[in-house]
């Protein structure tokens, strides 16, 4: 799920490898179905009274959503070997679909092979979200991610998406002593048109910065020509058929591709799924509900137990408040050599430890050390969220593959005060971590789409299993229900859980998704599991 609202929170999606735990699981002992879907048909689990764990542009007929492959091409890959039954190759694919014969571009892909041969099923392509966090290492680092039964049937195959990692048109607008610039010295609630129009200097000049590094390719680094890429992939490997495991933005990803290549899809399970919609601000408006929800929800813990550091006599919620205000008027210091901390770095920092409420107990010291003048703590969540090596002061290109693959999805590009009046309704819903008082003006900078990002149908792609937790904050459940309702045959599994995405934290999910993925069985409706 992403959100556009703000070049300081446009990367409220992160990678869910910082919230998977290590698991381990068993191996079904019983011959796995065939790789193909139309060969065993899909069994729904009866219901139980309740599960609770025991511990380019568009193809060649020019419409985004067209079901139609592109131009068969002759997709290759020569792996190499990297060690530990990990594969490594580049795919050379077109930069446009629509001309297949034109540009091209190089893909990184990394493959585990099935540790039992005999019991293979096929390929199981992942994905860990974003947009704009490579995906490469899934594969080769496949045990923190996946449990024994996936790694033991699937060849899983992961890659760095276009836009992303080593792969082509790798997006890396700004240098790194540039980030505090651009994501933590400005002011998010100006009260002048001067204030104002230093946000849209900012976001015009680091479109500019974007454009300058490889604006040729800024139009075709979206989604949709990502789905290609993976039926390119799939070509590439030989298979009729491939699974899919995606978390966060991943789930987008995966549904945009049952769309566009439903024949091609065994099964696919979404978790952490994103809103389907490509337009409008609901998605937009459920995620920071979702966000201030979970976050009020921390507030009213802390205001609840004596011992938390920011108690501040039972009324965290009005402490809060009152230091948000403060920051606007009275940065306080950090680092030396580092900007000071206002409302800008405070909220990443808070947004950030929303992803799970292990990260909590971080937030809480930090928000008391910042009362009392001291604003490292939230400085060091904040360049946590955008990915700050804490040595070398050096960031991943993340934030900026994020902005750029979200423009190139992105239909529309207003004017400064367009974007004002279409996000007034956003204003005040969410006051918390959201105060913003004008719109969000990168993307109407960036070069326009080629290939804004197809509506999401899964129509002939079969059953689709989507995760929804509810305490996501990124993805809330009402996003995930959005998912299900969206494809042909979405069926939402519920966890309780307060974090981002689902799999491997308990023996509930972990069950259903291996049960699907490996024998095909589809969750009863309305499945729910405990974390």
């Amino acid at each position: 799920m992403r959100s556009t609202r703000n070049p300081a929170l446009a990367a409220t999606l992160l990678t869910a490898a910082m919230l998977l735990v290590a698991c381990s699981g068993g191996s079904d002992e019983a011959e796995p179905p065939p790789a193909t879907r139309e060969t065993i048909a899909p069994r729904v689990t009866a219901a139980e009274p309740e599960l609770v764990p025991a511990d380019s542009a568009p193809q060649v007929e020019s419409e985004p959503d067209s079901t139609v492959p592109p131009v068969p091409l002759d997709y290759a890959i020569e792996f190499e070997d990297l060690g530990a039954g990990v594969d490594g190759g580049w795919l050379t694919v077109p930069v446009d679909y629509a001309d297949p014969q034109g540009a091209t571009l190089d893909l990184w892909v990394t493959r585990h092979r099935t540790t039992q041969t005999d019991d293979r099923i096929g390929i199981l392509f992942t994905n860990n979200g974003g947009p704009g966090v490579p995906a490469s290492s899934m594969a080769a680092s496949v045990r923190g991610w996946l449990m024994d039964p996936l790694v033991e049937r699937f060849d899983v195959v992961s890659w760095d998406p276009r836009g992303t990692g080593v792969s082509g048109g790798s997006v890396d607008c700004i240098e790194d002593s540039e980030y505090d610039t651009y994501f933590g010295s400005s002011d998010i609630t100006p009260e002048t048109d001067e204030e104002r129009q230093a946000l849209v200097d900012l976001a015009q000049d680091f479109a500019a910065a974007c454009e300058a590094q490889d604006g040729q390719l800024l139009p075709f680094i979206g989604t949709n020509n990502s789905a290609r890429d993976m039926d390119a992939i799939r070509q590439a490997l030989g298979e009729d058929q491939a699974s899919f495991l995606g978390y966060s933005y991943g789930s987008e990803l995966g549904a945009v591709w049952a769309t566009l290549f439903p024949d091609t899809v065994r099964a696919a399970v979404l978790d952490g799924a994103a809103h389907p919609d490509s337009e409008g601000l609901e998605p937009v408006k459920q995620q920071q509900v979702g966000f201030e929800q979970v976050f009020n929800g921390f507030l009213a813990q802390c205001s609840a137990e004596p011992t938390c550091p920011f108690h501040n006599d039972g009324d965290a919620e009005g402490a809060f408040d009152r230091l948000l205000a403060d920051l606007d008027e009275n940065p306080v210091p950090g680092p030396e050599g580092r900007p000071l901390v206002g409302q800008e770095i405070a909220i990443g920092g808070a947004v950030q430890a929303m992803y799970s409420d292990r990260r909590w107990p971080a937030l809480e010291r930090a928000l008391d050390d910042a009362a009392n003048g001291d604003g490292s703590g939230l400085l060091a969540l904040h360049d946590s969220y955008f990915q700050r090596d804490p040595d070398d002061g050096s960031y991943t290109d993340l934030l900026e593959s994020f902005q750029a693959i979200t423009c190139a999805d992105d239909p529309e590009r207003l004017t400064p005060e367009e974007s004002d009046e279409r996000e007034a309704e956003l204003i005040g819903i969410a006051p918390r971590l959201f105060p913003y008082t004008t719109g969000s003006y990168t993307c109407d900078f960036f070069p326009a789409s080629a290939d804004p990002r197809a509506a999401i149908t899964g129509e002939r792609a079969g059953p689709i299993v989507v995760i929804g937790t509810t305490g996501d904050p990124s993805t809330p459940l009402t996003s995930s229900a959005a998912m299900a309702e969206a494809l042909d045959e979405g069926t939402l599994v519920t966890v309780e859980a307060n974090q981002h995405t689902a799999y491997r934290s308990g023996d509930c999910i972990n069950d259903l998704v291996h049960q699907y993925l490996i024998w095909l069985e589809v969750p009863a409706p309305d499945a729910r599991c405990a974390s």
